[in-house]
């Protein structure tokens, strides 16, 4: 049975362990989507991880969710993201880009544009933008004849990501942005051939997931999917329905040949999870943390269960940058500090010590 500090090839992917950093967003790219020095610092330090998701990067503007995001779409922006997949590669490291479209989740003064959703439906809630915070939009429901454009969006996206010198992409279905929406039957009403039945909610992720893997090579290519996180309005509390959608999405998903699937979900051990393991039949990373974080012992007992081919690891990663080391000899850890995980520059970034560094940093 492979551990936790054991190499995996996934698709092209050869990691040198199978801790995967989660993609986390940190908002640390200048106003323009750039990404920025310190983010290359940041990255660089914790190319120990056997494979870095960097945060949510947005494949067109229409995309763009937040303030501080990166983006994948102007040549400036390409520029500062081969500066940080030139970095991880030089200290060894491995590293996909998040590919993400935020759907209904932004707000036009963020993005500069409508905003794109499957339905006309908008999230009970605020966005921050540079003026404050203000109610979520009623989105513009997709038309039929946009969909081709979402689909070519994704393309170019991953495709400038690897002109960029990412090692390949891992496409956003997860967490209430635009690929999850269409999954979801709370936020996808459409009557459509892209709505309604688990068939038809699937169709434009499998549509993006088929060309994005034709552009780039399936090897190249993974998927994050977070069932039942019911998030941002988005409400899957239907088992059934949620088995139906997910498990006909594994089994389009299947004959790919994807480099992985990445699922969010508090119970790994469970029927769902398991399930669609066995229907993708591929590597499949699982990541337990988010209301809290994933240990070490859990991510251990993960890999000694046979219940994944690798952990996906937030919290702990953004607090210890040499992370694998300190697993792998059950070194202490660093604490983390909430309070600067969206904080300016190096502060509670790249200021974490490593094993033996002096103490102090994270913004303490």
């Amino acid at each position: 049975m492979p551990d936790l500090f054991s190499p995996l090839s996934a698709g092209d992917l050869d990691l040198a362990n199978r801790i995967v950093m989660a993609p986390l967003t940190r908002t640390r790219a200048d106003v323009h989507g750039v990404p920025t020095d310190v983010m290359v610092e940041h990255y660089a330090q914790r190319a120990s991880l056997g494979l870095i998701v960097s945060e949510g990067t947005f494949p067109s503007p229409a995309g763009k969710g937040f303030l501080g995001q990166p983006g994948l779409v102007t040549d400036a922006q390409l520029a500062g993201w081969r500066k940080v997949t030139d970095a991880v590669h030089a200290a060894g490291g491995l590293i996909v880009a998040q590919v993400m479209h935020a759907g209904r989740a932004t707000h036009s003064d963020i993005s500069g544009l409508p905003v794109e959703a499957p339905s006309a439906l908008a999230i009970d809630g605020q966005t921050r933008t540079a003026a404050g915070k203000v109610d979520y939009p009623v989105p513009h429901a997709l038309e039929p004849d946009e969909l081709p454009g979402i689909v070519r969006a994704f393309v170019d996206g991953s495709r400038k990501a690897v002109d960029a010198g990412f090692d390949g992409v891992e496409l956003h279905a997860a967490n209430g942005y635009l690929l999850h929406e269409f999954l979801g039957a709370t936020s996808n009403v459409r009557t459509d051939a892209y709505g309604g039945s688990p068939e038809n909610r699937i169709r434009l992720v499998v549509e993006v997931a088929e060309a994005v893997a034709a552009e780039l090579g399936a090897g190249r290519v993974g998927i994050r999917i977070s069932p039942e996180r019911n998030i941002q309005s988005l409400i899957e509390d239907d088992r059934a329905d949620v088995e139906a959608v997910y498990g006909a999405l594994m089994d389009a998903l299947a004959p790919l040949g994807l480099a992985f699937v990445s699922i969010l979900h508090p119970d790994p051990a469970g029927s769902l999870v398991q399930d669609l393991r066995t229907r993708f039949g591929g590597p499949f990373f699982v990541n337990t943390g988010f209301a809290e974080a994933t240990t070490r012992d859990e991510a251990v007992g993960i890999m000694a269960d046979g219940l994944a081919d690798a952990v996906v690891v937030g919290r702990a990663a953004i607090a210890n940058p040499d992370l694998a080391r300190r697993w792998r000899e059950e070194l202490a850890q660093n604490s983390l500090v909430p309070e600067t995980i969206y904080a300016d520059g190096a502060l509670g970034y790249t200021d974490y010590p490593f094993h033996g560094e002096l103490e102090g940093a994270g913004g303490r």
